[in-house]
């Protein structure tokens, strides 16, 4: 395989003087655009590899010859998809006539505040306010997102959070989509601006008890890891910050934050493998930091203070992680700290919080989350799940500890986001609101099931599959397979409300939960990562023939789905088994993944080691290259492909998938449609508009329709 690819390498070179330059591309839109060929030897380990696409990277975004190949490619999918444009318009329409136009988040309480978020009709962008002392009172507001976000092509504010003293607001913004966000701060008093504006951070704040001092976390200006973090007072000069962080190791990141409590200040330090916490008591912002237990290999751990003491989700002895309690200033033994909930090998949790008599736990059982519920008094436990075989739930936003009252959030496939209000002592639950679609909905009109797949291993992986009612029978129905499978991040059977534009339309959705993520707890992740990558792939390869075997499907019109991550997979499956899919969309792929980790100067690749493996390593080298989606194009027939990439996204460069395109038709044997759509303005995320992202979706699902032959 390594022989053949450097032949047809080689082969490549020879032909480079023979293409035309791409500023000079004046194409025939009906036939795709050819970049130019400019030779790049990488080698290590004796082995040479010959990148004719290397030039595509240009990390200033300026590059003449770079900016007219990614338009020529937008323009060639625009002509190519200009049969469906009024297709995707109507799914756009269609989409956003389900939006409630004006919609509010659900108030929450700090101090004598209530503090909420609403969108007005015809709104991109959110608005947040607050209201003293009762719902009833007249509103103050916070930001106005949209005044904000008016000057800008993108513009992103996720992060908000106001002063203990609820005088001074804080917020984050980013508009470049680079996630490298400035903090500014408004005078809740006097409604201005304050002269406070600190950049390139993670856009997180962590305030003090003294409404005047906070901490922030900033990004190394190259490879965009947090990597310190600094103590600000307002009125002073951003120079004289005081850095009371800096991690050396890089392959950790940093996030700081508040405690629930308000009564320390947390430094969390994290890499795939290990983890440290470090506090500060919020009363004394100029104090020194302490470790709760120093970092040790392949330990994980997370903790939240409650009543003079450490509640700690460790997987010390504990694969799917346990909590213990240990007391505050006195936890840096692990063999005195106390066992609250043991470890099981079915169950995986994910986080906890306290409550005045209860501890919360999320987890994750038999492949679906719920919540475990434990009192700290008398050790009784409850759990509360949902009433779907085919569901998702988490603990939602809690700020106030002193109270036995819980809010948690509860969807599926066919059922709306909603959000309730438990009583822990009563278990007397209120719904706060449920997520509203206008026009007719009828959650029963559609079905939704969960599936063993057997893999060729014998491992057992689950698959979740929603689809309309119908007279149709299923194996006439295009099918279209979800997959991630990375990182141990879970997709979940969560409700999309613009999914019903495709199940309404007879698609077949399904969600392959394969190795990587934690479906089935850590060890399902263990078992689909580093040099056990290859089973995220065939999970996913056999779950989808499983699927037509069953009769899920249309043998002939079947798609595949995944991004970021999940681009990855779906560049390994259409190398290994393309001829399963009739199409394939690949959002913000990683493809390029043996030269993204060599390279240390890119966001995330020192951080990701423990993830893919070091290819400064021989063996690592080897097993990745195996994989690599661009290394290993062949000269063979691929399926439709719908490539979508942002210019500046900072989390996979424009640039993978870029060259991974050039390369596949270069290579490709068929005349299956290779698309690319770069949008110039956005990063990894996407369009930040709440309507506008939905445009690029419906473009999105036209594709698929237009290949499945469904024209309306």
């Amino acid at each position: 395989m390594q022989q053949k690819f450097i032949l047809l390498a080689f082969i490549s070179l020879l032909s480079a003087c023979q293409s035309t330059p791409t500023k000079e591309l004046n194409m025939n839109l009906s036939k795709p655009p050819v970049a130019k060929k400019v030779p790049h030897t990488l080698t290590i380990h004796g082995d040479k590899r010959v990148d004719n696409y290397h030039w595509l990277r240009d990390d200033q975004r300026s590059n003449p010859d770079v900016l007219a190949y990614l338009e020529a490619e937008n323009k060639y999918t625009e002509a190519q998809l200009k049969d469906v444009e009024p297709l995707a318009e109507s799914l756009y329409r269609e989409i956003t006539a389900r939006i409630k136009q004006n919609d509010e988040s659900v108030p929450y309480q700090l101090g004598e505040y209530w503090y909420y978020s609403r969108y007005s009709e015809g709104q991109e962008y959110p608005i947040y306010a607050r209201k003293k002392g009762q719902l009833a009172a007249p509103e103050q507001l916070l930001l106005d997102v949209n005044e904000l976000a008016k000057d800008y092509a993108y513009y992103a504010s996720n992060f908000q959070k106001p002063s203990p003293n609820h005088k001074i607001y804080g917020f984050s913004e980013d508009t470049v989509s680079r996630r490298q966000y400035d903090l500014r701060f408004k005078d809740l008093t006097s409604g201005q601006m304050l002269p406070d504006v600190i950049k390139n951070t993670t856009g997180s704040i962590a305030w003090a008890k003294d409404s005047e001092t906070f901490f922030y976390t900033r990004k190394h200006p190259v490879t965009l890891l947090p990597y310190r973090v600094y103590r600000h007072r307002l009125g002073t000069p951003v120079s004289e910050d005081v850095l009371v962080y800096q991690e050396p190791d890089d392959t950790f990141y940093l996030s700081c934050y508040t405690s629930r409590s308000g009564d320390y200040i947390m430094i969390q330090i994290e890499s795939t493998t290990q983890s440290e916490a470090l506090y500060l008591d919020a009363a004394n912002p100029t104090g020194e930091f302490a470790s709760v237990l120093p970092r040790e290999q392949k330990h994980e751990y997370s903790v939240e203070d409650y009543q003079g003491d450490w509640i700690i989700v460790t997987n010390w002895k504990a694969l799917n992680s346990r909590v213990m309690r240990a007391t505050i200033g006195d936890s840096q033994d692990k063999n005195r700290w106390q066992e609250i909930i043991p470890h099981d090998n079915e169950t995986l949790i994910y986080d906890v919080e306290a409550f005045k008599d209860w501890l919360a736990v999320d987890q994750r059982h038999n492949g679906l989350k719920h919540i475990k519920v434990k009192n700290w008094t008398t050790g009784d436990e409850k759990i509360i799940q949902g009433e779907e075989s085919v569901s998702t739930m988490w603990v939602g936003h809690n700020p106030e500890q002193n109270t036995n009252s819980m809010r948690y959030s509860y969807d599926s496939f066919t059922a709306l986001d909603s959000i309730y209000e438990v009583d822990l002592n009563t278990d007397e639950k209120t719904l706060l609101k449920q997520d509203e679609i206008n026009g007719p909905y009828n959650p029963d009109a559609y079905h939704a099931e969960r599936l063993l797949i057997t893999a060729r291993d014998g491992a057992q992986v689950p698959v979740s599959l929603v689809y309309k009612k119908s007279d149709q029978a299923l194996n006439e129905r295009p099918l279209l397979v979800y997959g991630y499978g990375s990182y141990g991040h879970s997709i979940d059977p969560s409700f999309s409300v613009s999914r019903l534009s495709l199940l309404d339309r007879g698609f077949v959705y399904a969600v392959a939960h394969i190795r990587g993520s934690q479906a089935k707890g850590r060890a399902w992740y263990e078992d689909g990562k580093m040099f056990n990558k290859l089973n995220t792939f065939t999970d996913f390869i056999d779950a989808s023939k499983a699927l037509l075997d069953k009769g899920y499907g249309d043998p002939e019109r079947m798609y595949a789905w995944g991004g970021s991550a999940g681009g990855l997979l779906m560049g390994a499956v259409a190398n290994m088994a393309g001829d399963l899919y009739d199409g394939m969309i690949a959002s913000v792929p990683f493809v390029d993944v043996v030269t993204t980790m060599l390279d240390e100067s890119l966001p995330l690749t020192t951080g990701e080691f423990e993830e893919w493996g070091n290819p400064k390593n021989k063996d690592s080298y080897e097993y990745m290259l195996s994989y690599s989606p661009y290394d290993q194009v062949k000269a063979q027939d691929y399926p439709n492909i719908l490539v979508t990439t942002g210019l500046h996204d900072s989390q996979v460069q424009y640039f993978e998938p870029a060259k991974w395109v050039a390369k596949l038709r270069d290579m490709k044997t068929d005349d299956n449609l290779l698309l690319m759509r770069t949008n110039m303005d956005t990063g990894h995320g996407g369009a930040s508009g709440r309507f506008s992202y939905y445009k690029e979706t419906a473009q999105d699902y036209a594709f698929l329709l237009k290949l499945a032959g469904i024209k309306q």
